[in-house]
Parts: structure tokens; sequence; C-alpha cells
């Protein structure tokens, strides 16, 4: 496998470097925010239950008993095993947010309140404070108290409807794109908070609901509804109203996706498959008169990828400056030289001496890069430095460990 080693340079050359991040959220999307803030230099404290972690340790395939997913979504934190339901665990969280810049949580509206948490709270002793709160359907309207997963954010959203072929069932997006996108609908309502922050010295709520983060990349869809009452359809893989742009089957069993859908680019396509009279055609020079005619014009490209193998198509394609590409499964992500030289291939030793192969950090700074500085931790390894740089004593954290309100290391 070609991959690129991990690089563990000085914290100063990031970006958020000195920015103090406490994670209260498990599993997608709150996690997710806080490793992306992480990747850029942030300090994460990660707050989980001392008796079985974040779920997604076990989630997926694992590792020593551990998920591998963890090892991307949690590098670069520091694990602090803490029970929120206790009274100690509460006035720890309390004694944390004091001295934090942003504090991240995606539990069910109301439970930061049962636990005396709310941002009120906090924000009483920390007016400076910036608190994320990612849930299904955001903290207020009707919906507030559903419980929401990021399936059903993407349904609600309106994405789940248009992945499909025309008459079959709805499929879902094959990762968690819903909890992911909300996470980075926080991660940018949090450096928009940061920078109203750094003008005014106050700190603010930020409130991202699952159905929302997928709904703000829906297009046009809600225009072309009020405009002119039309429900766009489920259109396989195509693109509606954009043509031509679709996957064509070529002669070895693959498919090529080819974009052809600039007005020169179409002109250059169909000369490349010796259709002269359709790029000279008059009435497909621009897009509306292509996606009259898209039947047409998928026709003769398929004609012309299933006479030839995927890799003749996109060379030919690449020769003649139409954009295209084959689909990819993780195996051609491995072995991918592009990947390789973006750093998106990175090799981490682990624990046990074994090595195993991560995604990159995206995007990509040029003055200040994300790095990965340190491991996914294990449950609880920081547990005993965080609560001594809050000032507590050996005693007093032994005695926390003896009453189950914080967590030994695993």
């Amino acid at each position: 496998m070609n991959s690129q080693s991990a690089v563990f340079p000085t914290p100063d050359l990031c970006a958020l470097s000195g920015l103090k991040v406490l994670e209260l959220g498990q599993l997608i999307a709150g996690p997710f925010a806080a490793k992306t803030l992480a990747d850029f230099g942030a300090e994460v404290i990660k707050i989980e239950p001392p008796s079985s972690g974040d779920p997604l340790r076990k989630w997926r395939m694992l590792k020593d008993g551990t998920s591998v997913w963890w090892q991307v979504q949690s590098r670069n934190k520091r694990s602090l095993a803490l029970d929120l339901r206790t009274p100690e665990g509460q006035e720890l969280v309390r004694q944390l947010a004091a001295e934090a810049d942003v504090l991240i949580e995606n539990f069910r509206p109301g439970a930061l309140e049962g636990w005396g948490l709310s941002p009120d709270v906090l924000m009483a002793s920390n007016p400076r404070l910036i608190v994320l709160r990612i849930s299904g359907y955001g903290q207020t309207g009707p919906y507030r108290n559903r419980p929401g997963f990021g399936v059903i954010g993407e349904a609600m959203g309106g994405l789940r409807h248009l992945t499909a072929e025309p008459g079959r069932v709805p499929v879902r997006v094959g990762v968690s794109i819903g909890d992911t996108l909300s996470a980075l609908h926080g991660v940018i309502g949090i450096l928009l908070a940061l920078q109203h922050r750094h003008a005014t010295g106050q700190g603010q709520v930020i409130d991202v609901a699952l159905y929302e983060a997928v709904f703000n990349c829906m297009e046009s869809l809600l225009p072309e509804y009020s405009a002119f009452g039309a429900v766009r359809e489920p259109a396989g893989s195509a693109l509606p109203g954009i043509a031509p742009t679709n996957a064509y089957l070529c002669q070895d069993g693959a498919y090529a996706l080819v974009a052809g859908n600039g007005d020169s680019i179409f002109k250059r396509l169909m000369t490349l498959i010796e259709r002269p009279d359709l790029a000279n055609d008059a009435a497909l020079a621009d897009n509306a008169g292509r996606v009259a005619r898209v039947a047409e014009i998928d026709a003769a490209i398929s004609a012309w990828t299933a006479k030839r193998p995927v890799s003749e198509v996109l060379e030919s394609l690449d020769k003649a400056a139409v954009p295209a590409g084959r689909i990819y499964t993780v195996a051609d992500i491995a072995a991918d030289p592009h990947y390789q030289a973006r750093g998106m291939l990175q090799t981490l030793a682990m624990d046990d001496g074994s090595a195993m192969t991560v995604p990159g950090i995206v995007p990509k700074l040029s003055a200040t890069p994300g790095q990965h500085r340190r491991n996914a931790p294990q449950l609880g390894q920081d547990t005993d430095q965080i609560l001594g740089e809050m000032g507590l004593t050996n005693a007093q954290i032994e005695s926390l460990k003896a009453r189950g309100i914080v967590g030994r290391k695993s």
C-alpha cells in the first residue's frame, strides 16, 4: 500500500493552537467537529463515560477490541473518563468550561440542562465561551425533543428522496453524510463565533440541526418548487437539468463518469466520439438545448463507451480535456498515486507496533497546515493528567476513581 507516514511537528505551526475545546458529544457529529478543530491544533478534551467510553469505540470493524474508525475520529484528542450523571462530574465539567474557549455537544435537547450544564449556566462563569449544539431537529421547534440520527436528517433534508434510480426504493448514502455535514456546519459556526468574539469579547450558542445541514446543500430544490411547483425526482446517476453528466457503461463492465456539460467541453466530447452532427448542432450549443435532448446525447456517449474498456475511455477523455473519472473502491484509493502525493494516506504506528493507514487532513493550509500530533487515546488515558492540571491532588483523584466518578486508564 502506498502511503505517507504521519508527521508530528511542533504545535505552534497550527492555526488553532491555544484554542481549548471541551467535547461532550459521542458517536459522529459532535466528535467529528471536535476532530476537525483538533487537526488544526486545538486542544480537545473528550469526556467519555467511565465504564464504556464513546460507543464509536465499538462500531464497525475492531482491532484489538477497538474500532479502527476511532483512530480517525479521535486523533489529536485527550480522553477524560467522567460520569456526567453525578454532581461531582458535573462540577468538574463546569470548572473545565470556565477555562474553555469552545464546548461541543450533540445530545438530545435538554440533556445539558438536566445535568445543570446549560449554556446559560456555563456562560455565566465564562462569557467568552462558544457552545456548539448539534441535534436532530435543533434546540427549538415542535420536533426538538424527537431523537434524530443522521439518516433521519438526510431523509427530512430532502437528500434521501433523490438517491435512487427512478421508480426504485431510495437508498442511503454509504457513509454518515448527515452527521458529517452537520459537524462541518458546526465548525463553520465556531469559526464565525470566534471572529465575533475577537471583536466583542462575547461568546454565543451555535444551534445546528442535522436536517438543516443537509437541506442547506440541496441547491435549487426549494426555489424550483416555489417558482414552478416542480418536485425534483430521483434520476439515478444523472443530474437533472444539467447535460450531459452521467455514468456510462464501458466494454469491460466498468463505468466512466463523464461531465460534458460545459458548452465548449460538450463540443470537444462530441468531436471525440465522432459525432460532428451533435457537436455542430446550434440547438445543443447551450445547456437548455442539451437538457431537452439528453436521452439522445446519453445514447451517443453510451454507444461510444460500450466499445472500449474504461481505461481507454478515460485516457481519451483526458486528452480531449473532458472531465471524467471512474468509480473508486477503497482499494483504488489506497493505491492511487495522487492520494499519496497529496498526503491523504498517512501511516500510523500503533501501540502494538503495527501500522495503520488513515485519511490525511483537509483542508490544506499553506502556512498553518493541519497535523497529526497524537493517536486516538485509550479510554481515560489522560484523566489523571487533566485533573492534575485542574489542581486536584492525587488523593482527590483516587477518591473520584474509587466512587466511579472518573475512570481508570483502560
